[in-house]
């Protein structure tokens, strides 16, 4: 076997790695509410969110592993360094958040390390701009979206049962949050995974040769849905308590309407191709359920913290990924 394949299998594996981090980073987007109004332990929730990230790919399309895989930087500029820088950035970071309890973007570390690897080998030329746009776009327009929906979910649905008694309220969306946190579920294994796809593809490409034309095979699909949906079966209980009640206390129906907001963020984007973060997503829908009772209700320094994150993950990813690709070529 040629030196080349090993490299391209041990990077294969490391992306893998990345998805099952990627998965256990951001268990807490799927299961947080469903936990914190306590209508599943977490112990089954991580199970019933699991499988519903695993089977994501028979309800989405792959365009969101086009813009990962071809839309960043450019593919023709892909090696096996390129990768490796880009991995390690994601994952580095994610580690580092993951033990700070910090709800931080799994795919906007993946995208800072592309970028931070694409600039330490070719320099700006080597982004892709158009892609890159789309993403940071996604930044403040995906926790606006859920943001927006949960809180008129919300609005609508206070109004639609004004009548009812909170006991029958409750009851009804303690069966209803199973749908809702199972939608959930989905979009996140849907655009989530595809992140991963995206990165093996364009390796697969560049181990190619002249005349390739990228695309996705499905043994990969299956292999990032598998990696993603067992990294979710192990959870990571710090973010579930972040985001499931220090940023605000959820009732059931408060529960149902962020993750239905939620939802629906994730699979418009995901259909549009666009790699978004789906902790940035699902927080902003928890703030909108929250700033719906009263805008007290939301423990805002808490919010403050987590978007400040957000703003910080690029940047530091792209800057490890850099490192680590500056590294391997010193190497090499």
């Amino acid at each position: 076997m040629a030196t080349a394949d090993y490299y391209l299998y041990g990077l294969i594996a490391v992306a893998l790695a990345f998805d099952f981090l990627n998965g256990l980073h951001d268990a807490a987007n799927s299961i947080a509410t469903i936990v914190s109004t306590r209508v599943l332990r977490p112990q089954y929730a991580v199970f019933w969110a699991g499988f519903f990230n695993f089977i994501a790919f028979m309800f989405f399309g792959l365009h969101v592993a086009q813009t990962v895989g071809s839309g960043i930087v450019s593919p023709d500029l892909v090696d096996d360094r390129l990768i490796f820088g880009a991995l390690m950035g994601a994952i580095a970071w994610n580690l580092i958040t993951w033990a700070l309890g910090i709800p931080s973007s799994s795919s906007h570390a993946l995208v800072g390390g592309l970028v931070g690897a694409g600039v330490a080998k070719a320099g700006t030329g080597a982004i892709v701009w158009q892609g890159l746009s789309k993403t940071a776009a996604a930044i403040v327009l995906s926790p606006l979206l859920g943001f927006l929906l949960a809180l008129v979910l919300v609005l609508a649905v206070s109004w639609i049962f004004v009548r009812r008694t909170p006991g029958t309220v409750d009851r009804l969306f303690r069966t209803l949050q199973f749908v809702s946190a199972s939608l959930y579920s989905l979009g996140h294994g849907g655009n989530d995974a595809q992140k991963t796809m995206g990165i093996i593809a364009v390796l697969l490409y560049a181990h190619a040769g002249a005349g390739a034309k990228f695309e996705v095979p499905f043994w990969v699909v299956i292999s990032c849905q598998m990696a993603m949906g067992l990294g979710t079966l192990f959870g990571g209980w710090r973010i579930v308590h972040t985001m499931g009640s220090k940023i605000t206390r959820l009732t059931p129906m408060q529960g149902f309407c962020a993750e239905t907001g939620g939802a629906i963020t994730l699979f418009l984007a995901t259909a549009l191709g666009i790699p978004v973060s789906t902790t940035h997503t699902i927080t902003g829908a928890i703030v909108g359920v929250g700033a719906a009772r009263r805008v007290s209700a939301v423990r805002w320094n808490i919010a403050k913290n987590i978007v400040v994150a957000w703003v910080i993950t690029m940047p530091m990813s792209a800057l490890i990924a850099a490192a680590f690709y500056l590294a391997a070529s010193l190497l090499a």
